[in-house]
């Protein structure tokens, strides 16, 4: 059994391979180019792979003429997370590496601290731009055995100042608290979403977008948002409140796991998290479970970014 397990661990990217692969700014930039534009360079505006190398003038730029009278010149960072800083690439891949690397998240804070930044809000502001470069808007829909299930993120309502407490409505665990649903493929990937509430209409809705109708089994708890799915999928459910878990192969244990690194994050690292900026760090955990077995994982998110 310890074996088993030996053999799913995958080796990432250390920190003295980063600083070794990435000395310099033209070691970064050519990483970026090849990460990008695996099969050549394209103009980000038009597509055209017909460019004018202007490297001359200044390195890692292209000039395309099909798209403007008097040629678009664009450089590696043009329509990425990258441009228009002021911070060398390399320090963008080190917060990147450094977000990767760490299960359960890694706060701006302990960038600040830890890299040459400058200031805390740079580091939050390069923190949420990678999230946002993570935030996978296309995904194939989950199919297999898959589980749904939702939890609720935040701080108790009487923890808040009065005026930010809310009526109370939100139901006893979700009383102010943000809600996210979640839905993980058995062995596979997690899809997971921030949502304004728990109706069954918002429900099915996430439901529709994230897993196939030919799906083979679809497992939730008893929640009567989930009762609309018997029309359209094989749903199965367990009875949590009387101390049903499992049911052959109808239970939620995978996607609880989710939570459960979603939720030491949360209060372990980051703390405190705004409803505007939540969505972004759902984002981030969401790519790092989908990556877990993928050894070049620093180079898919370069990829997205």
């Amino acid at each position: 059994m310890a074996r088993a397990k030996q053999d799913k661990i995958i080796k990432q990217l250390t920190v003295s391979q980063l600083e070794e692969m990435f000395p310099d700014e033209t070691a970064c930039k050519a990483y970026l180019v090849a990460h990008r534009w695996a099969d050549g360079v394209a103009c980000p505006r038009c597509g055209n792979v017909e460019l004018y190398d202007a490297s001359s003038y200044q390195e890692f730029h292209w000039q395309c003429r099909a798209c403007a009278p008097d040629g678009y010149r664009f450089s590696v960072l043009v329509d990425t997370i990258f441009e228009n800083t002021n911070k060398p690439l390399k320090t963008w891949f080190r917060v990147i590496h450094a977000m990767l690397t760490a299960k359960k998240g890694v706060s701006a804070l302990q960038i600040y601290r830890t890299m040459e930044i400058g200031s805390y809000k740079t580091a939050w502001y390069m923190c949420h731009r990678i999230r946002a470069g993570l935030a996978d808007a296309e995904f194939q829909k989950l199919m297999g055995i898959v589980e749904v299930d939702e939890t609720f993120v935040g701080g108790k309502a009487k923890n808040r100042h009065k005026d930010k407490r809310g009526d109370g409505s939100g139901g006893t665990g979700g009383c102010g608290k943000e809600t996210v649903v979640g839905a993980v493929q058995r062995k596979g990937n997690v899809v997971a979403r921030v949502i304004a509430n728990v109706q069954a209409a918002t429900l099915t809705e996430f439901v529709r977008e994230a897993i196939s109708t030919k799906v083979s089994l679809l497992c939730t708890d008893q929640f009567t948002g989930y009762r609309p799915l018997d029309k359209k999928y094989p749903h199965a459910t367990v009875d949590h409140a009387r101390g049903q878990y499992v049911i052959g192969a109808v239970h939620t244990q995978t996607i609880e796991g989710f939570w459960s690194i979603l939720k030491r994050g949360m209060v372990g690292t980051f703390h405190k998290v705004s409803k505007k900026y939540l969505p972004l760090y759902v984002a981030e955990f969401q790519f790092r479970y989908n990556n877990r077995l993928n050894a070049d994982i620093f180079g898919t998110a370069i990829k997205g970014c």
